[in-house]
């Protein structure tokens, strides 16, 4: 399995796909949105909600969400309600997941689409 979920008007993740040359199976999470049972095999591959949880998103201040305390159930529900809490893009390459755009994460999609 190859997929990556992302928006299609960040142009951040536009930049990466194309430097990618991503030809594996997309997901654009505004107009398809993801799934629980899509959200449920993230977290389970990341480990946690919360790790695929922005803390950047605007509605993240707005909803004065970092003023409360929040549990996995509340992460799931918020991902599953606005996508703008979802860190992007995420890559899924056969069991391996990769979280959001640093150079790092880039690099090591690179790297596992490499072997």
């Amino acid at each position: 399995m190859k997929k990556v979920y992302h928006l299609g008007k960040c142009s951040t993740c536009q930049r990466i796909l194309k430097a990618l040359e991503w030809d594996g199976d997309q997901q654009e999470i505004r107009s398809e949105k993801i799934s629980e049972e899509q959200l449920d095999e993230m977290a389970q591959l990341a480990g946690s909600y919360e790790s695929l949880f922005s803390r950047r998103a605007i509605k993240y201040k707005t909803m004065k969400l970092k003023e409360r305390s929040l549990k996995e159930s509340d992460y799931k529900k918020l991902l599953l309600e606005e996508d703008t809490f979802l860190k992007r893009p995420i890559f899924i390459i056969e069991d391996q997941i990769f979280i959001g755009n640093t150079k790092k994460v880039i690099e090591e999609v690179v790297a596992c689409l490499e072997k």
